[in-house]
């Protein structure tokens, strides 16, 4: 909706747009963060590692270079291009030549580039729900419409077959598929990947893959790329991904779609009008990142396995909060329906919304509220901060609810 510091000149597209949920808390955590306060904030999906210190010598090298100083092929670096095409083939089995891949200012961006191209008025989405907030707005500036498909922590936030086909329609031309999700932390087993491939293979739909969290698996979950299985899907599926959660570098804006290459071509000639090549110097730190080795990728997700266990055990503890174990990326996703109706911080709380509000203002822990996930009731924190930070955070929720 329009608000008041919009003037009737913005478009009515962009009207309707809504802020992304997440990157409002965070900068309200943020702000008051800087004026004085102790805030604990779960709320923004972004590591708390550095980046690794290879790739950030490759960026100084890479300043150093007048040919990085110039602009370069819209659809990215040769080089990068080939070593992405490598590191999907080392990493899910997905062969891929370098002219299927387009390099973007990030996965977001890489998404946006997907639906601007792919959708066309009316043309429906399937979009299992939870979902990242993002995902809505951007299918309908491309004029398209999300059809959510709901799941809850008794399905596992997993969406099934007989669920898809019920909710597609003649309108329905691609599903969107995520695993491990943002903001679950569900991660689908492969044998279910590959009967939603196939079923989307069977009826004639394009897949949007979002691969982002790959790496971040735990346990016995096991990571798959859906076209990797179902090679039937090749010609109608599109992947999208990004060094920003694998190597903690969400501020460096270096993400891809791997598509069919008709597609591709087509994508980077909208990519050419919109922002010409990705910055050469972060082209550059995404190729020493790709090419090389994954032992701090294993350091931090060790450490992300410890953190998802102590925050689902801790929120699980809590009467009237039901947390499911994390089984990928860096979420917990707890049920908060039995703390809505409490006094919370000397107000009754009755949303998702209400509560975070309370909890912000009355505990100093910043989360998200599931309504921007399409998921009225539930709660999202990321457990990417320190040690100390989660437990403290975590204390504090307890505190305030108990």
């Amino acid at each position: 909706m329009q608000t008041a510091a919009e003037p009737s000149a913005v478009a009515a597209r962009v009207r309707r747009v809504a802020e992304s949920a997440t990157l409002a808390i965070d900068a309200r955590a943020k702000a008051l963060k800087a004026a004085g306060e102790d805030v604990v904030g779960f709320g923004a999906g972004e590591p708390d590692f550095p980046t690794p210190a290879h790739i950030v010598a490759a960026a100084q090298r890479a300043c150093a270079d007048p040919a990085n100083h110039r602009y370069s092929p819209t659809a990215g670096l040769p080089a990068l291009r080939a070593a992405i095409a490598r590191k999907t083939a080392r990493d899910s089995g997905l062969e891929v030549s370098p002219d299927e891949v387009l390099v973007a200012n990030g996965g977001k961006h890489a998404l946006y580039t997907v639906f601007q191209a792919l959708l066309d008025p009316g043309d429906e989405v399937l979009l299992p729900a939870p979902y990242w907030v993002s995902y809505p707005e951007q299918i309908a500036l491309a004029g398209g419409r999300a059809v959510a498909v709901p799941t809850d922590v008794g399905s596992g936030f997993r969406v099934s077959v007989e669920q898809l086909d019920a909710a597609r329609t003649p309108r329905t031309k691609a599903l969107l598929f995520v695993s491990p999700s943002n903001p679950t932390g569900a991660v689908y087993p492969p044998d279910v990947v590959a009967a939603i491939g196939r079923w989307a293979e069977d009826t004639g739909l394009w897949v949007i893959t979002d691969e982002i969290y790959e790496h971040l698996v735990y346990g016995d979950a096991r990571f798959v790329s859906m076209p990797a299985v179902v090679e039937g899907l090749r010609d109608r599926c599109i992947v999208v991904n990004g060094v920003a959660k694998t190597y903690a570098m969400t501020g460096w804006r270096v993400g891809w779609s791997i598509a069919p290459v008709p597609f591709t071509r087509a994508m980077t000639r909208l990519q050419s009008h919109a922002t010409s090549n990705v910055g050469n110097v972060a082209q550059a730190a995404a190729l020493a990142a790709v090419e090389g080795p994954l032992n701090d990728v294993a350091t931090m997700r060790a450490t992300y396995d410890r953190r998802r266990r102590v925050a689902h055990e801790r929120l699980d503890a809590i009467e009237g909060v039901v947390c499911p174990l994390p089984e990928g990326a860096f979420y917990a996703f707890p049920s908060v329906e039995g703390v809505l109706g409490r006094d919370v911080g000397g107000r009754r709380v009755t949303t998702a919304a209400q509560l975070c509000e309370a909890l912000l203002d009355c505990a100093k822990v910043a989360l998200v509220p599931g309504e921007g996930f399409g998921a009225p009731g539930y709660v999202r924190l990321s457990y990417a901060l320190s040690d100390e930070d989660l437990v403290k955070g975590l204390e504090r929720i307890a505190a305030a609810l108990a």
